[in-house]
C-alpha cells in the first residue's frame, strides 16, 4: 500500500531522533486530558517502521501533503518507531503528554489495553460523519471498538490463507484440500511421497496459524460474561480445534523436534525456500514467497473449514490509527487521521506494500488489479475473527500462553485436556488483572 509524492512546504519532518528512549518497564499509566484544541502549530505522528520502509514513507508524505495544503499554518512531524518496542514507547507517551504524539499507529490487538490505560481519544462521533467510514468492513471496525465506542480508524488488515506448491501437487496428482481433514491427509501424503518436504509446515509458536483450527471447529479463545472475559480454550469445541492443529506435528508431516518452536515467519520461510509443500501465510507474506525459490510454482487458496465449501475463520490482523487523548490538536489530529487512513491512502498502501485495505470497495478494486489478493479478500468476506477486546490480552500474548499450550501437547508433556485447562487458567488470571 504505497505512493509517491512531491511534498511542498511545509515539509514533512522525519523526526526519529526526537523520540525519547524509554525503559522496558514503563511507569504506571496516569494520563491527563487534552490540553486544548489548537488549530495551528505542529502535529506529531508516530508510525511503525517496516522492514522496507521507503514505500510507506512515500505514501505518508503524499497523505500529509494533501492534509497540509488544506490546513495553512500547520506542520506535521512524522517519526517511524520500531514495532518491537512500541509497547514501551506508547506507554511512556501516555504518561508524558508533553512528549507524546498527537496521532499514533497501533496494532489492533493493543486497542483494549490502550483504552484501559486512558491513552486514546473516543472518536466515535467523528467517524459517524466521515463518508469513507461507511465502507469499513465489520472485522476492521471491531478492531477499534471497545464497549461500543471507537478509538481509532483502521489502517490496513491482514489475513492468512493456504499457500501450496503447484508443481508438487501436479506431480502427485493432488488437488487443493477442500476440508481441514483433507488438508491433514494431503500433508501426510506429500511427506510420504516426498520425505524431504514438510507436507504442511506448522509452528508450535504460530498462534495466528493455529487460531483458525479452533474457530473452524466451533471453539473460541474467550467468551464475554457481562463486562468480563473468560477463557473458552478448555471448551469441547476449542479442544477439537487444538487437537486438529497439534495432530499435524509428527514424523508423518512436520516433526515436533523441528517444528515445535517455529513461528509464523519460520513457516513462511520454509515454504519460500522450497522445504514445504504447503504453508499458512498472510497476504503480507506474498513478497517473501515471490522472492524465494518457489516463485512461479505456487498458488494460494483460502484455508478450508471443517465441511466442504467452508472457509476457516482467519485471524484479522492489522493496524489502526488513533488520536491520543492528551493531544492539544484534537480536531487537526482527527483530520490528519482521515487523510492517512482514508480510501485513497489505503489504495496507495496496497500498491506499495501489499497491505489489504479495510474498505470493502477499495479491497475489491485492489484484488481486481492484483489477483494474488483475491484468496485473502475471499477469506475476509467469509468472516474473519480477532482476539478478545480485553485489556488482559496483552498479558496473554506476552506470556506465550497459546504457544506454550501447543508446545506442551506436541512434545507429549501434557494431553490436550490438561494443556487446555492450564492455558485457560493462565488466560483468566491475565483477564482478572
Amino acid at each position: 500500500m504505497p505512493l509517491s509524492a512531491r511534498v511542498t512546504a511545509p515539509a514533512v519532518l522525519l523526526a526519529a531522533a526526537g523520540l525519547t528512549a524509554v525503559t522496558a518497564c514503563a511507569p504506571s499509566t496516569s494520563v491527563t486530558g487534552a490540553r486544548g484544541d489548537a488549530r495551528t502549530g505542529t502535529l506529531r505522528v508516530w508510525l511503525f517502521r517496516e522492514v522496507d520502509n521507503k514505500p510507506k514513507e512515500a505514501v505518508a508524505r503524499e497523505a500529509v501533503a494533501a492534509f497540509t495544503e488544506n490546513h495553512p499554518g500547520v506542520r506535521v512531524d512524522v517519526a517511524y518507531i520500531p514495532v518491537d518496542t512500541r509497547a514501551q514507547r506508547i506507554k511512556a507517551a501516555f504518561n508524558d503528554p508533553k512528549s507524546a504524539p498527537d496521532l499514533v499507529e497501533y496494532g489492533n490487538t493493543d486497542t483494549a489495553g490502550y483504552v484501559r490505560d486512558g491513552g486514546l481519544a473516543d472518536i466515535t462521533a467523528d467517524l459517524a460523519t466521515w463518508a469513507d467510514a461507511k465502507d469499513t468492513d465489520p472485522a476492521a471496525k471491531r478492531s477499534v471498538t471497545v464497549d461500543g465506542k471507537q478509538y481509532g480508524a483502521p489502517l490496513f488488515v491482514g489475513v492468512r490463507a493456504l499457500y501450496y506448491r503447484t508443481d508438487v501437487f501436479r506431480e502427485l496428482g493432488l488437488k487443493p484440500p477442500g476440508t481441514l481433514a483433507e488438508l491433514a491427509a494431503t500433508a501426510r501424503k506429500v511427506h510420504r511421497e516426498r520425505p524431504g518436504l514438510y507436507g504442511l509446515v506448522v509452528g508450535g509458536a504460530y498462534t495466528y496459524g493455529a487460531m483458525p483450527f479452533v474457530w473452524a471447529h466451533g471453539g473460541d479463545m474467550a467468551e464475554r460474561h457481562g463486562r468480563r472475559y473468560v477463557s473458552a480454550l478448555d471448551g469441547a469445541a476449542a479442544k477439537k480445534g487444538i487437537k486438529a492443529y497439534t495432530d499435524l506435528f509428527g514424523d508423518d508431516n512436520c516433526p515436533a523436534s523441528k517444528c515445535a518452536r517455529m513461528g509464523g515467519n519460520d513457516t513462511v520461510q520454509a515454504f519460500a525456500s522450497g522445504k514445504a509443500a504447503m504453508a499458512i501465510g498472510g497476504d503480507f507474506s506474498h513478497r517473501a514467497v515471490e522472492n524465494g525459490k518457489v516463485k512461479g510454482a505456487y498458488a494460494v487458496v483460502p484455508l478450508p473449514g471443517v465441511r466442504r465449501g467452508q472457509i476457516a475463520p482467519a485471524f484479522a490482523g492489522g493496524n489502526n490509527l488513533g488520536v491520543l487523548k492528551s493531544s492539544a490538536h484534537r480536531t487537526l489530529a482527527v483530520d490528519l487521521m482521515k487523510s492517512l487512513a482514508g480510501k485513497r491512502t489505503q489504495a496507495r498502501l496496497f500498491d506499495a506494500m501489499g497491505f489489504l485495505p479495510t474498505y470493502t470497495d477499495v479491497r475489491r478494486e485492489a484484488a481486481r488489479r492484483q489477483p494474488f489478493a483475491l484468496p485473502f479478500v475471499r477469506t475476509l468476506a467469509a468472516g474473519a475473527r480477532s482476539v478478545p477486546a480485553a485489556p488482559g490480552w496483552a498479558a496473554v500474548d506476552a506470556g506465550q500462553v497459546l504457544p506454550t499450550l501447543f508446545q506442551e501437547v506436541v512434545s507429549g508433556r501434557r494431553s490436550v485436556d490438561a494443556a487446555a485447562v492450564r492455558a485457560a487458567r493462565k488466560m483468566n488470571e491475565a483477564f482478572a488483572k
